[in-house]
């Protein structure tokens, strides 16, 4: 099998929160994390010294970023700061949400 090219499918889940889960992908300087929130659940307000980037790929998603609040639709990206805190609530239906970290998240490598 490649190390090159990788499957979400062939992934097991890491629970985030109750209702909210990743699939993570990690190379040398960054790590892919593919999310999936529930309608409704909630992604706690919390901070991390990496440096999150992401978009939204499906449903929709309120995020707080540094106090700004936002509800994010397919296409709609965002950039979170390391050590700003933040937070993400599903809305009507199920989200999926691609986050990418740098430095990697040694903690997401399962």
């Amino acid at each position: 099998m490649s190390d090159y090219f990788l499957r979400p499918d062939c992934r097991g889940y890491k629970e985030l929160a109750e209702g909210a889960r990743t699939r993570t992908f990690w190379g040398a300087q960054m790590l892919f994390s593919l999310v999936e929130v529930d309608a409704g659940a909630t992604v706690p307000l919390h901070t991390h010294p990496h440096e999150q980037g992401g978009i939204i790929v499906e449903g929709e998603l309120e995020m707080g970023i540094g106090g700004e609040v936002r509800v994010l639709q397919p296409g709609d990206m965002y950039i979170i700061p390391g050590d700003v805190e933040h937070y993400a609530k599903g809305q009507d239906t199920k989200a999926v949400a691609l986050d990418i970290f740098s430095p990697v998240r040694e903690e997401f490598q399962y």
